[in-house]
This record gives C-alpha cells, structure tokens and sequence, in this order.
C-alpha cells in the first residue's frame, strides 16, 4: 500500500485525528512524479500513535494540534495553507475554519506587513540606484537582488495576501489573479529582472493604502528613483 494510502486507513480508523489537511504541490494540482504529499494530521493532543513529523520520500506525515494549526505566529509557514485542500474535518468545519485562517490575514496584519515591508523596500532600492548611479555595478545588483522580497511581500500585503513561495508564485497569480501589473504573464519576469524599475507602480497603490508617510519618510531620496506619484 503507498504511504498515503496507508495514512488515510490510519486515520480514518481512528477518531482521535479531528483532521487531515493535504498541502503542497498535490493539493494545488503542480504535483510532479517527484511530488510527495504534504499531510497535517490533526489531533486535539499528541499521544504515541501521533506525536511527531514523520517524512519519507513519498509523505510528509506533520502532525499537528488544533492549537498549533490556530497559531498563526509563524508567517512563514502560513502559505503552506493557501490552496490547501481539507480531507477531514470531524468537528464540523471548524478544522476548515482554521485553515483558512493561515491562509488568509486579517487586515491589520497585511497594513503591518505592508508597511514594513515597503520600508525594506525603499531601502534597498534606494541603495540600489545610488550604486548604479555611482557606477559599482557589483553592489546595485546585489542590493537589487536583495530587494525582491521585500517588494513580493509588499506587492501582496497590499492586496490583502499573503506572500506566495517562490515555487508557487505563478500559481498563485494565476489562480488568485490581482490587477495590472501584477498579471501572471509578467510580473515574476520582471521582479527579477527590474525590481527597482516597479518602484512606481508600487507607491501609487501604497499612497492609496495611507501608507504614504512611509514613502515620504525616505526624503530627497525618491526623487533617486523618479517616484512621481
């Protein structure tokens, strides 16, 4: 029997797992003949059946408690979540609720990664031209490089989102489209390409957020990067 298969006889066998959460490439329909599955088995407390992450090459068994899977302190880990298809729910919909709760922030959680971000943001870029403006190519590069993820997760806190993984960027575009220009067809290209060249099709939605006196803050030093807006 394949290890997930196992997994799902495992579990449906035993009602102390209140849920089970596919996630990764096979719940997003990306999977590969490489491809694993991502599982989160879900308990009300750990016991010897279930009480650590066990990963062989064709699962990912995580276990996890309903405690754990409400902790959504661990933003990194949250976008494992969007996409994410629910195989068991025992409680009704509340193990559905909470996935989705990863999966989605609140709007004051994306206003605070927005404005933290763009921050980052405006600063790398603003490094960035002074290199290239001064010729150390080496530096503006690097700074420029630096700056990508900072203006993804600003590009997406703005809309409310999460930041995608990288794998999953176009995915995520293309299943969750956002507005020009942040289209599927483009936008990955040119974050790597020209990150600091989007800096104004970054402050025109910012300023519309009020997120204004985050750019303003930085001076003289728009004027560097030919933000008009």
């Amino acid at each position: 029997m394949h290890a997930f298969e196992d997994l799902l006889a495992r579990v449906k066998a035993d009602p102390a797992v209140v849920g089970l959460v596919l996630t990764g490439s096979q719940a997003r329909g990306m999977a590969t003949v490489h491809s694993d599955h991502d599982v989160h088995v879900v308990v009300g407390s750990r016991d010897e059946r279930w009480h650590t992450t066990r990963r062989i090459a064709e699962l990912d068994e995580i276990v996890c408690t309903l405690d754990e899977l409400a902790d959504t302190s661990d933003l990194w880990q949250r976008y494992a979540f969007r996409g994410a298809r629910v195989l068991l729910d025992r409680l009704g919909g509340d193990v559905a609720a909470l996935v989705e709760r990863q999966a989605v922030p609140t709007e004051v959680e994306a206003t605070a990664w927005a404005r933290d971000a763009l921050d980052g943001y405006v600063n790398l870029a603003y490094r960035a031209a002074k290199s290239r403006r001064d010729g150390n190519t080496l530096a503006a590069t690097l700074d420029e490089r630096d700056s990508v993820p900072w203006l993804l997760t600003t590009v997406f806190a703005l809309h409310g989102r999460l930041r995608p993984y990288n794998k999953y960027l176009r995915w995520e575009l293309e299943t969750y489209p956002l507005p020009a220009p942040w289209m599927a067809a483009a936008f990955p290209a040119r974050a790597l390409r020209d990150p600091v060249g989007m800096f104004p099709d970054v402050a025109r939605p910012a300023r519309e957020r009020g997120h204004g006196d985050v750019l303003d803050a930085w001076g003289d030093g728009l004027t560097l990067l030919n933000v008009g807006v």
